[in-house]
Parts: structure tokens; C-alpha cells; sequence
């Protein structure tokens, strides 16, 4: 028996080239798939593959211990793990920037919840990569090397490699455009957005430092005899296609649709599918082609405090260090909600304040959870109108209960929101209400297989966010020019740069870098044209170009009555 054993065992030296073969098989699976969904130009995909695969055969000429080049490689392998699961969530594009800074701003809670419904694509790459590093532990341990006649081949085989690769990178660069090295070779690419995302969040850090002496040297325009409250509500991850509001078909907004005193605007697109630059945009007076002043820049609670408001950012999310936790220092009162993170926390602490605090005009900015993944976590159970709705794999066999609960967090949304005019209204002070969502999401909507949203390749379902607004009675009767300007805007072009100027319009305050060109209430409201889109590099870049946008896209836009240019 010991005999035939011994038939198939493998020597040391072949040992470790099938520990070789199986590493550089598992290190090219991204740049494989990376071929197949991204638009690379032919020669592009050749060099993509040559130029790591080169790379790798050649790094074995320092030791010919394959289990030791196994552990040096520890992070490409992180880095082919994450490629792989994003691959399977978004089904195209590279590890972004904005995914690390999600990295380095996710609190642990949402990082599980997402996490544990990303069971199938986690199984997949274990069950590929798992299997290396302990091979390699076994390898280390009993010293099974290479040949040197083994490693000689090896060394010749990764140099003709690159060679290729590095030759296919003349007419890649002829035919292509832009950094072809920097934005299309796996793990090169990576390696970039991690630098990019550092830089962004080591100006996050800096903060407080980089805006200490910044002045919006601000004045009020008018004010009426009594207090004021205005309150500025930022969703989450809410998408206009699936709002009554703007034609989904399912019954989403019960109560705002019977409301008679809102303004619905319609054609809004964010500036970011990702929250740690969607919201610090919509707290900050910078436009989209701006994003440096962001740092240089105080926010909206800073711009009210000067105004003589006492500022509240009451957050149902969780402090992440992020440029978003920066930017509500600045109010008078910061307040995180615990779980369970349901959006009527905020109204119910917004009451208790405003009965407490009875003189000062106030400013509330509520940062919701909205429906932010997971979906069927984000609202009581009474609101499972939509059923069944459980909390299933991210798997596009599962897109009807997702969907389901989605839009269940969608009518918890409406909810909260009527009940907080309602709450307003029933004060009969002078206030008004602005919300609008940080983004969309994608959710298995076509055959894209697209699922949640940060992607550098963005969707409609990302883009198109629900906005809108309500005024008083009493706000009405003071200001009834800024009120007839928001009906009339209802259809006007904009981005998520015009909330902050739209807010700061309503309070009628003045500064420089309040600009009513883009403020909902102002008369000399101008359409944006172009629009522009904050990129993964912080680029602003106009909707048509370089974002991923198909016509796919731009059928669903036009069906809404969007037009991008």
C-alpha cells in the first residue's frame, strides 16, 4: 500500500512548481475578468495579462522557496479577494478609491450586515485562495524549493512575459487614452486608488486644521418677528425610481402623495454614488469642480451658527471618522442615534429639542439611514407592506424579496417625512423642510446584474435621487417670491449642489459663497448645463462622459424627463 502511495506522491522541487502553477492561475482570475467586463482596447487586455503575469514569474528569481513567495504575495491575494467579491456585486469595474475610503469609513455594523449577505461570493474565493496559503505554511515548514534548472526556466518565461506586455503597451497607448498602466492593469491599477484614497482621507484628517480660519462673514436678509426652523433632511441610498412619487408603480408614498403642499423636484442627479463625498458635498457651499475648497471650506452648520441659529446634526448613523463626522462638529449639538437606527428616532429626538430650546431660530440637519443596505433592517416590522421580504443572499434569484424590502424602507421613508411636516406645520412657526438623497442604488434591475452603488461605473438607478421641499403657512405668507420659485422649479436641471445654496436662500442668508444661481428659491435660478459628476479621482466630469453610462442609461433618463446634456 506504502508503495503505491509513494507512486503518486510528488517530489519537493515539483511540489512547489504545482504550488507555483496554482498561485499565478489564482493571481490572473481578476486580470482574466477584468478582460471580459471592462472596455479595454485589445491591446490593452495584452498587456494587462503579460505585464503581471511577467511580474509574478519573475519575483521567484529572489528565493526559490515558492511558499515564501506565496506569503510575500499576502496582499495582491487580499487585493484579488476583494476584485473578485466586487466583481460579483457590481460585475464590472476595478477596485476603486472610494472603496477603500468605504473601507476606512464602514463601521463594523454595516460592514456585517453586508457581509453576511455576501456569503456565496466569500465562499468562492476561500474555497480559490485558502488553499494557497496553507499549502505554502506546509512548504515553509519542510523547506521544499524550486530546482535551480526549474527557476532558470521560470525567470526566462517572466521576462519574455514582459516583454510582451510591456510591447503591447505601444499601440495600447496610441489607440487608448488617458493612463493606461495607472487605470487598466490589475493590480497597478489598485495600487493607484490606494494612494488616491490615502491622500483624500489624510485631507479628511486635516480638517479641522485646513478650514480653522475660514468666514463665511455672513448676514440675514430678512427675518420675521419670531423663531425660525429649518430642517434639512439627507437621505439615504433612496432612488427616485422607486418613488409613486416620480411613476413607480408600486404604492410607495401613501402619504406624501396626498399632500397638496410639497415641491417635488424632478430633475435632481447627485454629484457622487458614495456617501463620504455625496453628503459632505450637500453640507458644503463647493461646487462640483471645487472638491480641493472642500477642505478649506467650513460647512452649513458653521454658515448658520454665524447667522445667529443654534445648529443640531442629529445622525442615525454611526461616527465613522469620515469627511461627513468633520463637517457636523460644527453644529452647536452633534447626536449619533443607536440602534435601532429606524428613521422616526430623529423626529422624536428633534421634538424633545425644540421643546426644550424655545427661543433660538434652529437649524436641524438629520442625516438618515434611509435605505441603506441591508434593506429589511431599516424600518419596523409593521411597515413590511411588500412581502416576502427576508434577509436572503445578494443574489439576483433573490431580487424580488430585495426589491421588497427596499421598497418597504422606501414607504418608511415616506412615513417619517410626513409625520415630520406634519410635526412642523402643527408648530405654526415659521419653517420649512428640504430632503433630498445622497444617491441611489442599484438593485438587479436588468440584465447588468447590478447590485448596491460606489462603483466607478455608474447607473440611472445611482444617479436620479427624490428631492423636495415644504414651507409653512406663516413661511409662505413672509416669503412668497421664494415659494413661487420652487414651484416653478419643479422640472429645473440641477445636481445635489444646489441643497446647500437652497437652504441657505430659504433662511434668505447672504455671503459670497452662497450662490442663488442654483438655489431652488431664487429667481435667478440658471439650469445646469452640463451637469457634473464627481469622479473616483475627484475629477469633475460632465454626465456623458468617462462614467460609465450607457444607453441603457439614457432611455431610463429620458423616460423620466431627464436630459443630461
Amino acid at each position: 500500500m506504502g508503495k503505491k502511495l509513494d507512486k503518486w506522491r510528488l517530489a519537493p522541487s515539483r511540489r512547489a512548481l504545482v504550488l507555483l502553477i496554482y498561485l499565478l492561475v489564482a493571481l490572473m482570475i481578476p486580470n482574466a475578468a477584468l478582460a471580459i467586463t471592462e472596455s479595454y482596447t485589445g491591446w490593452s487586455v495584452i498587456a494587462g495579462i503579460f505585464i503581471p503575469l511577467g511580474a509574478y514569474l519573475v519575483a521567484n528569481v529572489i528565493t526559490r522557496r515558492v511558499g515564501i513567495t506565496v506569503m510575500c504575495m499576502v496582499p495582491i491575494i487580499i487585493l484579488c479577494t476583494f476584485q473578485l467579491v466586487l466583481l460579483y456585486l457590481y460585475g464590472n469595474s476595478i477596485i476603486a478609491a472610494d472603496m477603500f475610503i468605504n473601507l476606512l469609513t464602514t463601521n463594523p455594523d454595516e460592514a456585517s450586515e453586508l457581509l453576511n449577505n455576501l456569503y456565496p461570493a466569500v465562499f468562492v474565493v476561500c474555497i480559490i485562495y485558502a488553499p494557497i496559503l496553507v499549502e505554502a505554511f506546509l512548504q515553509i515548514r519542510r523547506k521544499m524549493r524550486l530546482t535551480i534548472k526549474m527557476q532558470e526556466r521560470i525567470k526566462w518565461a517572466g521576462a519574455v512575459c514582459l516583454g510582451i506586455g510591456l510591447a503591447a503597451l505601444i499601440p495600447a497607448y496610441k489607440k487608448g487614452s488617458g493612463n493606461i498602466v495607472g487605470n487598466e492593469i490589475f493590480p497597478i491599477n489598485v495600487i493607484c486608488n490606494f494612494n488616491v484614497a490615502l491622500a483624500a482621507n489624510n485631507d479628511a484628517m486635516h480638517y479641522a486644521s485646513t478650514s480653522k480660519l475660514f468666514r463665511y462673514n455672513v448676514s440675514r436678509g430678512g427675518k420675521s418677528d419670531e423663531r425660525e426652523i429649518y430642517v434639512y433632511i439627507i437621505g439615504e441610498a433612496s432612488r427616485a425610481a422607486n418613488w409613486n412619487l416620480y411613476g413607480y408603480e408600486r404604492e410607495t408614498n401613501q402619504y406624501l402623495k396626498r399632500r397638496d403642499d410639497i415641491y417635488l423636484f424632478k430633475n435632481v442627479i447627485t454629484q457622487s454614488n458614495t456617501t463620504h463625498k455625496s453628503v459632505p458635498l450637500f453640507l458644503s457651499s463647493v461646487a462640483t469642480d471645487q472638491h480641493r475648497d472642500l477642505f478649506y471650506r467650513k460647512g452649513l452648520a458653521a454658515l448658520f451658527n454665524e447667522a445667529g441659529f443654534r445648529t443640531y446634526f442629529l445622525s442615525n448613523q454611526s461616527p465613522q471618522g469620515a469627511m461627513v463626522d468633520h463637517l457636523a462638529k460644527e453644529a452647536n449639538e452633534v447626536v449619533y442615534i443607536g440602534a435601532p437606527r429606524h428613521d422616526m428616532q430623529l423626529l422624536r429626538m428633534m421634538r424633545r429639542i425644540i421643546e426644550t430650546d424655545d427661543n433660538n431660530d434652529l437649524l436641524f440637519i438629520l442625516h438618515c439611514y434611509g435605505s441603506h443596505f441591508s434593506y429589511h433592517q431599516r424600518y419596523p416590522r409593521e411597515f413590511a407592506v411588500y412581502q416576502p421580504d427576508n434577509d436572503v443572499a445578494i443574489q439576483p434569484q433573490n431580487a424580488d424579496m430585495i426589491r421588497n424590502a427596499y421598497d418597504n424602507s422606501i414607504s418608511y421613508t415616506d412615513y417619517f417625512l410626513n409625520s415630520t411636516i406634519d410635526y412642523l406645520d402643527a408648530l405654526g412657526v415659521c419653517s420649512t423642510l428640504i430632503y433630498c438623497s445622497d444617491h441611489g442604488e442599484d438593485i438587479f434591475d436588468d440584465e447588468r446584474g447590478r447590485f448596491l452603488h460606489a462603483s466607478p461605473t455608474v447607473t440611472y438607478y445611482q444617479l436620479h435621487v427624490p428631492c423636495l421641499a415644504w414651507f409653512s403657512d406663516k413661511y409662505a405668507q413672509l416669503y412668497p417670491e421664494k415659494t413661487a420659485a420652487a414651484k416653478k422649479h419643479r422640472w429645473s436641471a440641477a445636481t445635489t449642489h444646489s441643497m446647500f445654496h437652497t437652504m441657505a436662500d430659504m433662511a434668505s442668508l447672504e455671503s459670497a459663497f452662497i450662490d442663488r444661481s442654483v438655489s431652488f428659491v431664487s429667481d435667478d435660478f440658471v439650469e445646469n448645463a452640463p451637469r457634473y459628476y464627481l469622479n473616483d479621482h475627484n475629477e469633475a466630469v460632465p454626465f456623458d462622459k468617462k462614467i460609465g453610462i450607457t444607453k441603457q442609461d439614457r432611455r431610463l433618463f429620458a423616460i423620466h424627463g431627464i436630459r443630461l446634456e
